[in-house]
């Protein structure tokens, strides 16, 4: 190789080995230690996964649904994600469409169980996020109109006067986000959390 073609090819290499560490140092590693530090400032609980805890110990987050069965509980919606409920590995629906005989049934099946376990008349309405999943499958929350029909239930099963359960309810109910997009919603997770502080119970939550 003649030492002028060296030389052009030295000259075409270094600022191109050059930008590459540069982007590098840049992009992996400025730009993310900076995006981190002004979101542990500014936003530290959204940075950390918007975590919930109970006497120390984190039990969950607000943005990610749990199954809960027992009666002194309010009840999520269904979840449709694989292997088991709310499960954040496999988020994802259950892909059925409306006419889906498989759905059909499900939902008719999830209507009976819901009118039995809270108490309700056969032919009381039943909203429609106590029967079907949500596209993700984590949906935390609730509709009111879902909270208020458990009510009962759970203020019998822990010995509570109904009105202080109504209470909670609207204490943790979040409104319209920016006040005219979707609909109040109440977060499970956060009102069972409420559930047992007001009822004295220490250790995780059940289900």
């Amino acid at each position: 190789m003649e030492p002028r073609t060296r030389t052009s090819m030295t000259s075409l290499l270094r600022p191109a080995i050059v930008s590459a560490v540069l982007f590098m140092l840049v992009c992996g590693l400025v730009y993310p230690l900076v995006t981190t530090g002004v979101a542990q400032v500014l936003f530290p609980d959204q940075a950390n996964g918007s975590l919930l805890e109970k006497d120390g110990e984190v039990v969950g987050s607000k943005l990610i649904g749990q199954q809960f069965t027992s009666p002194r509980y309010f009840h999520p919606r269904p979840s449709a994600t694989q292997s088991r409920p709310y499960n954040a590995s496999y988020s994802g629906g259950s892909n059925l469409g409306p006419t889906n005989k498989k759905l059909i049934s499900r939902v008719r099946e999830r209507v009976e169980a819901y009118r039995k376990e809270n108490g309700l008349s056969p032919g009381a309405p039943v909203p429609v996020d106590a029967v079907t999943a949500s596209g993700s499958g984590l949906d935390p929350d609730i509709s009111v109109a879902n909270a208020e029909l458990q009510a009962a239930r759970v203020a019998k099963a822990r010995g509570l006067p109904l009105q202080r359960v109504r209470e909670l309810i609207k204490r943790y109910t979040t409104g319209r986000q920016f006040g005219f997009l979707g609909e109040p919603r109440v977060n499970v997770l956060k009102l069972n959390l409420a559930l047992d502080r007001l009822s004295g119970q220490g250790g995780r939550t059940g289900s």
